[in-house]
């Protein structure tokens, strides 16, 4: 089954996903993590890899989340693209700048619209030199 062109980034349901990723951001600098935690799909198969660390299903999600200090730092979103596939399903992705590293930020996050809501089903964040460097 393939989803026909017009349902490819419908302007409501990139919308909808925007704000919802933008709302992710701003629990995540401002430490809400309860509100972080519902973001995201409370399943065994859900799935978050960060940046030196991973989890695997909600449960790890939460216990995780729990030791996560408060950031000491800004981050500033760069380059945010949403593309939607139908109604129901979403992918963002930015890069992104922190105060306290000179490394280039990278966060992609699947997002589908479940009978609870929207959620994030996958996500992964990772950070690199940059620009970044080709050696012979």
């Amino acid at each position: 089954m393939s989803i026909a062109a017009p349902q490819i980034q419908q302007p409501e349901v990139v919308a909808e996903v925007t704000a919802l990723f933008l709302a992710y951001e701003h629990a995540l600098m401002s430490n809400d993590i309860d509100a972080l935690n519902a973001f995201f799909w409370c399943s065994p198969q859900v799935t978050r890899y960060g940046i030196a660390d991973r989890q695997w299903g909600h449960a790890e999600l939460v216990a995780y989340r729990a030791g996560v200090p408060a950031p000491t730092f800004t981050r500033q979103l760069h380059d945010v693209r949403i593309t939607a596939f139908g109604v129901d399903m979403a992918v963002a992705m930015c890069e992104f700048t922190r105060s306290d590293t000179p490394l280039r930020g990278f966060q992609t996050q699947t997002w589908v619209r479940l009978d609870e809501g929207w959620k994030i089903v996958s996500a992964h964040v990772s950070m690199l030199p940059w620009p970044p460097s080709c050696s012979p």
